[in-house]
């Protein structure tokens, strides 16, 4: 039973301390403030826990209060230490809470200033502009903790059989601003713009094969790709080099532009692109055939640059039209850098017979649906390290042995 009473602790006003019993006291000051403190000892040390100030917290409550430190201290817990964790916590939540009212639109733009720098320029302009049309007048000024599936629905459904490739894009942002959301703990849950498993179901194959239907780029016949190669390798300067990476690989002029020394893997031969650098926002590894470890050895490094083809504007890295530029003094013209995955996958079509998945994948296209997606979980590396090999063979040898390779590897 405590010493002071209710009507006591009311009518106190001479300055003190009034001890209540257990180490709890209240403590009336000159100004007529009056303040609980429990007071105890913990590990040989007396400290004072201050619980509240009368009437905030009256005489039954600072007793309740006493007594939860009390268990603290039984269970060996300091609780001072306690309070100041918990006070931590909510700190966190209430930040989390006023966290989770970034809208769209800001989180899209943060995320597309911390990664846009090693995407293509045209990429770096387009990403954000579809955002601009398509998705900002829908979601941007929603939180992006309150983005549910039927919003994404109202962003895609009116441009998805009309601008299949776009929506698909544009699905594909929306998924990777959510994804960096949800890393950031803005958000909670499945992310609503995930194709496999989600979207399929709701928008149907049919369009998302639409989607992804590649553009066809004018291309050089695959029969004259060798004598290319071979009036390129004479050629000294970064624009042949990138040239030549470009066409062995079957990357794309973005990947090529931008490919980092850290992304090679010179003794396991694999250039490992994270999935930002990627079309389809997935991490992807390309085995590299002993012609291009050869070529990559040839290239000098500049000390100051990160790039394989550094240059002297804003992005750091060559020209974009390098390659072209080069493409055109030679005569080509008509041809274009991307058309060269084409030459490479007539190749394949025509002189292998190496799976279409297989050849699908060494140019970053997995068509498998989602059922097939389940249970192929492989990347097909080494059946493509040995295509890729085949092809750089074909490209690089003399025409005369062009001519008489054996036809129809197969995998």
């Amino acid at each position: 039973m405590g010493k002071l009473n209710p009507k006591q602790v009311e009518n106190l006003t001479e300055p003190g301390t009034y001890e209540d019993g257990a180490g709890l006291r209240l403590i009336v000051k000159a100004t007529g403030r009056k303040s609980w403190v429990l007071r105890f000892q913990i590990n040989g040390q007396r400290r004072e826990m201050g619980l509240g100030s009368f009437p905030e917290v009256s005489l039954k409550a600072a007793r309740l209060a006493a007594g939860d430190q009390r268990k603290l201290l039984a269970a060996g817990t300091d609780p001072m230490a306690a309070r100041d964790a918990e006070r931590e916590r909510q700190r966190e939540a209430q930040r989390i809470k006023e966290a989770r009212k970034v809208t769209f639109d800001a989180l899209a733009t943060e995320y597309w200033e911390a990664h846009g720098s090693s995407w293509s320029e045209k990429w770096r302009a387009g990403w954000l502009r579809k955002l601009e049309l398509y998705a900002f007048p829908v979601i941007g000024r929603m939180p992006t903790s309150d983005i549910e599936t039927e919003h994404v629905l109202r962003v895609l459904r009116p441009i998805w059989t009309e601008k299949t490739r776009t929506a698909d894009e544009v699905r594909g942002q929306i998924e990777q601003v959510l994804d960096a959301a949800k890393a950031r703990r803005l958000r909670d849950g499945d992310n609503p713009a995930r194709w496999r498993g989600h979207l399929a179901n709701l928008l149907g194959k049919t369009e998302k094969r639409k989607a992804r239907q590649r553009q066809h780029f004018p291309a050089m016949k695959w029969q004259d790709v060798p004598a290319l190669m071979a009036t390129i390798a004479g050629i000294d300067g970064h624009a042949a080099a990138a040239a030549r990476l470009l066409i062995l690989t079957g990357a794309r002029s973005h990947m090529v532009r931008f490919a980092q020394w850290s992304e090679f893997d010179i003794g396991d031969g694999v250039w490992s692109l994270p999935a930002e650098r990627m079309k389809m926002r997935q991490a992807f590894a390309i085995p590299l055939a002993p012609e291009v470890v050869e070529l990559l050895e040839s290239i000098p490094r500049i000390d100051d640059s990160p790039y394989l083809f550094p240059g002297q504007g804003k992005s750091g890295v060559m020209h974009a039209n390098a390659v072209r530029n080069l493409l055109h003094g030679l005569g080509h013209e008509s041809i274009t850098r991307h058309g060269f995955r084409s030459s490479f996958r007539d190749w394949a079509n025509e002189r292998t017979h190496y799976p279409r998945e297989v050849c699908e994948l060494a140019l970053a296209h997995d068509e498998r649906d989602q059922t097939e997606g389940a249970y192929s979980r492989s990347d097909f590396i080494e059946k493509r390290r040995a295509l890729m090999a085949d092809w750089a063979k074909f490209i690089t040898a003399p025409p005369a042995e062009n001519v008489i390779q054996g036809d129809f590897k197969r995998a």
